[in-house]
């Protein structure tokens, strides 16, 4: 560059100088993923606008010189407009931070969250002509802290082990919850045996489903669950009318609303089946990236407690196993204890008897021995005394084998008192 003596550079006209930073904005953010619209005047006329400006509003909406209330007029209600007239009149920007906006109305409705700024652009005079509208959508950043918080909860629930049912139905709403789309969730638990699925958790489903397939069989073919289940894998059903895995539940899920299915198996660990958790949509629908990482990080969630639940229900089975041996230990220790108690009784009570027979023969033995019978009664008997019983209070007799038997049999406490004298050979020998 060469410098002229003597001459000074010409001043910058203002004019093309916003003129040309209003070009190079646009240059800027024109493949930009950033939103950027151009709004002239105090309607805020859409000047300009990026296509990722479009694509957040709707592709069906995209068009310039209208007012931006018009375009977009579920705005006004949520504040927007009455902050883009207040960037207007007083010239200060404002600056947003995750803040939420509703764009669209009715089915089409969504939730975003945007990072934006209103900047104020001003004519060669300096009064405000319009607003440049910069903004990032920080939807999926807002999405994911929330899951993340979320997913959080649900493991402090699992650690502080709450009851399955409740942490399935909590998470089971939080997908709902926090799902882009409307979805209705649905975990079912499988049998030990790995052959059946019972309901384990579905708050939005009608109960007469949820009845319905309590208990359906896992194999290829049977809907999206029981398929799953039967391969391992997920398997992704777009449309329920015409998927031939849905032969035998179409009618049912078409009486439910329910018109996509998308099922993901819960695997413990070693592999080993605890379920299925499924996402339904009431409309046909194909997984985005973003479904199908939700489905697994809940699947995974849901494998957590379902594993922690066998767990305790495993050990509450080996304590009560613990618990009735235990019982049943102290029940037999208590009954042998009893049992060696009467025991030593009988013994007591039959040595003390054994004396007492003792005693009693030895007082009879010098009694004489008499000719005849003299158990016959008032009849009497003539038989030859051959045996002398006694009793274990002292009193004695002799008498024939068949009185003598007669009496051992009616008399419990006689007894042999002589063996002596032969009368127990006699009677044993007769």
């Amino acid at each position: 560059m060469a410098a002229v003596s003597g001459q000074r550079r010409a001043a910058a006209d203002p004019a093309a100088a916003r003129h040309g930073a209003e070009e190079d904005l646009r240059a800027l953010f024109g493949q930009s993923t950033a939103v950027f619209a151009s709004l002239a005047g105090p309607t805020h006329r859409v000047e300009t606008a990026n296509p990722a400006f479009f694509a957040t509003i709707g592709e069906e909406r995209a068009r310039t010189g209208v007012a931006l209330a018009e375009l977009m007029p579920e705005l006004s209600d949520q504040g927007f407009i009455a902050l883009l007239d207040e960037v207007y009149r007083t010239g200060e920007p404002y600056t947003g931070r995750d803040v939420r906006v509703v764009l669209g109305s009715g089915l089409r409705a969504r939730e975003a969250y945007f990072d934006f700024t209103y900047e104020p652009r001003r004519a060669a005079d300096g009064t405000v002509s319009g607003i440049r509208v910069i903004g990032v959508e920080t939807t999926q950043v807002k999405q994911a802290q929330r899951l993340m918080a979320e997913h959080r909860a649900l493991v402090e629930q699992i650690a502080r082990q709450a009851p399955l049912a409740e942490v399935l139905d909590g998470m089971a709403r939080c997908i709902e919850k926090l799902a882009p789309h409307q979805v209705l969730v649905s975990v079912l638990l499988a049998d030990p045996d790995g052959r059946h699925l019972r309901h384990g958790a579905a708050p939005s489903l009608p109960d007469f489903y949820n009845e319905a397939i309590d208990g359906i069989a896992t194999g290829e073919g049977v809907g999206s669950c029981g398929t799953a289940a039967h391969r391992r894998e997920p398997v992704i059903v777009t449309d329920i009318a015409t998927d031939p895995f849905w032969d035998d539940f179409r009618d049912l899920a078409q009486q439910a609303g329910v018109a996509a299915c998308w099922s993901t198996p819960i695997l413990a660990r070693d592999g080993s089946l605890l379920g299925t958790f499924a996402m339904y949509h009431r409309t046909p629908r194909v997984p985005q990236d973003a479904d199908l990482a939700l489905a697994r990080v809940f699947a995974g969630t849901a494998a957590l407690a379902i594993e922690r639940h066998h767990i305790e229900q495993a050990k509450a089975a080996a304590d009560a196993r613990a618990r009735a041996a235990h019982d049943e230990l102290a029940r037999v220790v208590r009954a042998e204890r009893e049992l060696r108690a009467e025991a030593e009784q009988r013994a007591a009570a039959a040595a003390e008897l054994t004396a007492r027979m003792r005693a009693a023969a030895a007082a009879q033995a010098a009694r004489p021995r008499p000719e005849q019978c003299q158990l016959g009664g008032a009849a009497g008997c003539t038989a030859p005394a051959e045996i002398k019983i006694a009793d274990s209070w002292g009193d004695s007799a002799w008498g024939c084998p068949i009185h003598v038997e007669e009496a051992i049999i009616n008399v419990r406490s006689v007894f042999i008192a002589n063996e002596d004298l032969g009368g127990l050979g006699a009677y044993l020998n007769r």
